[in-house]
């Protein structure tokens, strides 16, 4: 592998993170009563998504439809069979209760994860128009509507959002 392709990797790995962590910066901005700084957190967060699509796409991680579910069907798979089964146990040994509840919690819904892609993949072109609803506890997605009580987390229905 080329030293641009592995730099095209890592900065898309870091432009990644540094979307998701921004965005938790302007959730808890948000709360604490800093709107303007929330938006500027927001728009960097936008801007480090620009930034890895554009690395992700020169390295040739972005291919067809179906190559991308198959790429995101064995990644999914490798996280609730090897991944997260690892931090676990890691978890449990070190006694770090929040940790093992919310790698327990990822685990499963990658597992649904895989299925709704295993899915996909099987019915691209037929695939019936659904909603998606996401617990905003536990990540758990589902099709169609909210249960009354996320399967993995217990959380109510109210926990749902639908995704648009």
């Amino acid at each position: 592998m080329s030293k641009t392709i592995e730099d095209l990797k890592a900065a898309f790995a870091g432009e990644s993170q540094a979307n998701r962590k921004y965005l938790a910066y302007a959730a808890q901005a948000d709360k604490d009563g800093f709107p303007q700084v929330a938006k500027l957190f927001r728009a960097a967060a936008e801007a480090e998504t620009i930034h890895a699509h554009a690395h992700l796409r020169l390295m040739g991680g972005l291919r067809s439809t179906k190559e991308n579910l198959e790429d995101a069907i064995a990644g999914e798979t490798h996280e609730f069979t090897k991944m997260y089964p690892a931090m676990i146990e890691d978890a449990q040994a070190e006694g770090h209760a929040q940790a093992l509840r919310y790698f327990t919690f990822a685990n499963a819904v990658e597992e649904v994860h895989a299925n709704l892609y295993k899915k996909a993949l099987a019915a691209m072109d037929k695939l019936p128009a659904t909603s998606y609803h996401v617990c905003s506890v536990c990540g758990y997605t589902c099709e169609d509507h909210a249960p009354d009580k996320c399967p993995v987390c217990q959380a109510g229905a109210k926990a749902f959002f639908e995704v648009k």
